[in-house]
């Protein structure tokens, strides 16, 4: 979690910053992975993580300080020798029409069994749901890990739904399966108790996505991409629209401003996106690393170069990501 300080140097840009940190930081939690951050219809902050135990931690005081670690799953051995449901699936969903919280678990690195919890307290205490999954026309069903937090639909035909970045893992992680991976979405219109998935981002070798809904109605779909096979550059990200409240996604175009993770490995990184509640304002922030390649580094082969997971990072749209004027250094 970070709190904003004060801004402490700028360059010709005085809205781009390439010094020296403006924020303050604090551990909510330490030694597990796979965090997505929410705020719940009451204000309360809720964030989850867990490759083993899937937890959750709230604060009261918009993040100021933070209550006791809450078990959504406990590790143990499930079916077909599974550990879980323990593994963070992402899409962490605040149902806006109810206040439900919804969170998606996976017992074990996918393809494996899929769980929801939901909680009707603010995250306080979460239950099992049942649920049903539709496949996409391929007959794929969606894996849920990782993405970042699913969100509730507030304009247009489809408001009030709910839809979240999930992908298919083709079957493994392994990377000769990368070539047949894609992300997309699951979305539902009865309150997470039926989900439907999208149809395929317009790009293979995609996957751990970010969503938001821009105040006409659009939904920007920004990608992290692991394997480019079609000549688009692979360490900038990918960005898609849909026009139909997230059943198709269109308009393929690589970002020229925002990275996907470290610039000198094709492999890139999980990033956040959010959208400020500001009606008719489309301000977004987006977080990743900013760590450029340098002359050494492309003399090193190239898988034995390291992702330097350093110098995290926001950029800021005030123009539904047109552009990214704004950009700040969280933590070196």
């Amino acid at each position: 979690m970070v709190a904003i300080a004060q801004n402490t140097n700028s360059d010709a840009n005085p809205f781009w910053n390439d010094g020296k940190q403006v924020f303050e930081s604090q551990i909510v939690y330490a030694s597990e992975r796979f965090p997505n951050v929410v705020v719940a219809m009451d204000g309360t902050v809720v964030t989850s993580w867990g490759r083993n135990s899937h937890q959750v931690r709230r604060s009261e005081d918009g993040g100021k300080t933070w209550g006791p670690l809450i078990t959504v799953s406990e590790y143990g051995w499930w079916q077909n020798n599974f550990p879980g449901p323990g593994f963070q699936g992402g899409g962490l969903t605040v149902d806006v029409n109810t206040g439900d919280i919804l969170t998606f678990v996976e017992a074990g690195h996918p393809p494996a069994p899929q769980t929801v919890f939901r909680s009707r307290n603010h995250g306080k205490t979460w239950q099992k749901d049942d649920v049903t999954i539709h496949p996409d026309s391929k007959g794929n069903l969606p894996d849920f890990h990782m993405n970042e937090r699913g969100i509730t639909l507030k304009y247009g035909e489809h408001a009030g739904r709910l839809i979240r970045p999930s992908r298919h893992y083709a079957g493994s992680n392994h990377v000769d399966d990368w070539e047949n991976h894609y992300t997309n979405a699951m979305y539902s219109d009865d309150g997470g108790k039926t989900w439907y998935t999208s149809e395929p981002f317009p790009a293979y070798g995609t996957g751990e996505a970010a969503i938001a809904e821009l105040s006409d109605g659009r939904i920007y779909y920004n990608s992290r991409r692991h394997l480019s096979t079609d000549g688009l550059n692979p360490r900038m990200r990918h960005i898609a629209w849909s026009y139909d409240g997230g059943h198709t996604w269109e308009d393929l175009s690589v970002s020229e401003e925002l990275p996907d993770g470290a610039l000198h490995v094709d492999y890139g990184l999980m990033a956040g996106l959010v959208r400020l509640p500001l009606d008719n304002h489309d301000i977004l922030i987006f977080s990743n690393i900013d760590v450029p390649a340098t002359e050494e580094d492309e003399e090193i082969p190239h898988h034995l170069r390291t992702t330097r997971r350093e110098r995290g990072t926001v950029w800021v749209s005030f123009d539904g990501g047109e552009t990214w004027p704004v950009k700040r250094l969280v933590y070196e």
